[in-house]
C-alpha cells in the first residue's frame, strides 16, 4: 500500500474513533511502527491531526475561531444545501416553536421559514432580524451578552432563559464534531448551546463536513444527545458510520 493511501485511511480511522495509535495502525496496515509514526508526523506537519504520545487525536482549531463575517463567506454552497435538507425536516405544523442557534449555515434556514407562523426564538441578532421578512413569525431573541466573534448572546442570564423554555424544536450549530461529542471554543457559548439541547423536545444539529473530526475545546452535547446531524456530502462513510453508532440519524444534503 503506498503511504498517500495509507494516510488516507489513518485519517478515515481517526474521523471515526476520535483517535488513533501507532501500534494498532501498524498492525492493522502490516507495517513497521516507525513507518506510522512517519505517516502521522507528514499529516501532523499539513494540519490534519495532532500528534500525541502514542498515537494521534484529531485536530485542533480553538487558538484561531474566525469571526461571523469570515464564516459568512466559507463553504456557503454546502451551508446552502444543508439548511434546505433541515428545512425538510422541521415539523408540518407552522406554530411549533422553533429555538434557532447562532451561526451561519443555521441563519442559512431563514429563507426556508416563509408561512411558519409559531415563534422563532433565538441569541442571535442577526437572525431576529433577517427572521422579521417572515411577518408571521413571532420573533424572541434572548437575553445575554454579545460575544463579539459569534455576535451570539451569551451568559448566565441567556442560560437561565432557556430553563423556563420548552421549544419543540432546536436547530443548532457546532464547530467540530467527532464520535466524542460536539464541541465549540468558548465555555460560555457551549453553555447556552448545551441549554438548548436540554430545553428543546428534539434537536436537529447543522454541521458542514470541514467540521468532521475537529475537536474544540468545550463539548456542549454527546453524540447521543441530537437527535439528527444535517450535513454534506464531504463526510466520510466511516465517520458517518461511527456517527450512526452513536445513536443519531445523518442526512448528508
Amino acid at each position: 500500500m503506498y503511504a498517500q493511501e495509507r494516510q488516507r485511511q489513518i485519517l478515515a480511522a481517526l474521523e471515526e474513533s476520535g483517535s488513533v495509535a501507532v501500534t494498532e495502525l501498524a498492525e492493522r496496515f502490516e507495517v513497521t511502527t516507525e513507518t506510522v509514526r512517519r505517516d502521522l508526523d507528514q499529516l501532523a506537519s499539513a494540519a490534519l491531526l495532532q500528534r500525541v504520545h502514542g498515537g494521534a487525536v484529531p485536530r485542533r482549531t480553538d487558538s484561531v475561531e474566525p469571526d461571523l463575517a469570515t464564516r459568512s463567506t466559507t463553504n456557503t454552497p454546502a451551508k446552502a444545501r444543508i439548511a434546505a435538507a433541515a428545512a425538510r425536516l422541521l415539523p408540518s405544523d407552522p406554530r411549533t416553536a422553533l429555538l434557532v442557534d447562532a451561526g451561519t449555515t443555521t441563519a442559512a434556514l431563514l429563507p426556508h421559514l416563509a408561512g411558519r407562523r409559531g415563534p422563532l426564538l433565538t441569541n442571535a441578532p442577526a437572525i431576529a432580524q433577517a427572521a422579521l421578512s417572515h411577518p408571521d413569525l413571532e420573533v424572541q431573541i434572548l437575553p445575554g451578552r454579545l460575544r463579539a466573534t459569534t455576535q451570539a448572546a451569551v451568559g448566565s442570564t441567556t442560560v437561565d432563559a432557556l430553563r423556563r423554555l420548552h421549544p419543540e424544536v432546536a436547530v443548532l450549530g457546532c464547530n467540530g464534531m467527532t464520535a466524542a461529542g460536539f464541541t465549540t471554543p468558548d465555555v460560555d457559548e457551549a453553555a447556552v448551546k448545551a441549554a438548548m439541547v436540554a430545553a428543546a423536545d428534539h434537536r436537529i444539529m447543522l454541521a458542514d463536513s470541514s467540521k468532521a473530526g475537529v475537536t474544540q475545546l468545550v463539548t456542549f452535547a454527546a453524540i447521543a444527545d441530537v437527535d439528527v446531524l444535517v450535513t454534506d456530502d464531504g463526510l466520510s462513510d466511516p465517520a458517518e458510520r461511527s456517527l450512526r453508532d452513536q445513536g443519531i440519524e445523518v442526512v448528508r444534503a
